[in-house]
């Protein structure tokens, strides 16, 4: 296997493990919100859901550097070694990032992590979504637009991703009433609310990935 090929294996496991997590952190999320369930089993299905959701943030940082990586491996990107090698520092310390807030649960430092997380990810989006425009406008980035144009839905699936963010703030503290014994109907009602909220971001995220998948495989233009 030659190391392009490599390279592209990588970057289709990505968008596989991206949507199918997706695909599973949906549906344990209908079990999420069931009144008729017993807290206990709705608090599995969170977990199988939280467990789901691992697979889409650990991609995100990844598939970006070894979409550049194939770009620049076939032609279609011409850039100077140290801007890859700078793109995949920045990603990898992204993925980083990703894994400390995941696997730190309960330290001190997570609280100012998250908010440093929220924020690098605006960064990520204006940066991201301006290359792409002026690549667009300008054709001095990417000589094919479908580039530029992948690049674009890459910042606003990432735009998505912190919408269901924000989407989900009321769930925590609804969730923690349900799982101190209030099952209430107002705790009930939060609860559904806030996951119903972030269905609009979660399917434009899936129609994002069939996109740029479409778009990798050339059956768009």
């Amino acid at each position: 296997m030659s190391t392009y090929l490599f390279v592209k294996l990588l970057h289709n496991l990505c968008f596989v493990y991206w949507l199918g997590g997706d695909l599973g952190t949906f549906y344990a999320s209908r079990y999420v919100t069931r009144s008729d369930l017993s807290p206990q089993a709705r608090n599995t299905a969170l977990t199988i859901m939280m467990g789901c959701d691992q697979g889409p943030r650990f991609c995100m940082p990844l598939i970006l550097p070894l979409g550049l990586q194939m770009a620049h491996m076939s032609g279609q990107f011409t850039v100077a070694a140290g801007w890859l090698w700078l793109a995949w520092a920045f990603s990898l310390g992204w993925l980083l990032m990703v894994a400390t807030l995941h696997f730190a649960h309960g330290k001190s430092f997570v609280p100012a992590l998250t908010r440093f997380d929220f924020y690098f990810r605006v960064g990520i989006i204006v940066l991201l979504l301006s290359l792409a425009v002026y690549a667009l406008i300008s054709n001095v980035i990417f000589p094919s637009d479908w580039l530029a144009i992948k690049l674009g839905i890459f910042a606003l699936l990432v735009l998505c991703g912190l919408m269901i963010r924000m989407r989900l703030k009321s769930f925590g503290a609804a969730w923690g009433k349900l799982m101190s014994g209030d099952e209430s109907d107002s705790v009930n009602r939060s609860i559904r609310s806030s996951i119903a909220s972030c269905r609009p971001f979660v399917y434009t995220i899936w129609v994002g990935l069939l996109a740029n998948a479409a778009y990798g495989l050339h059956l768009i233009y």
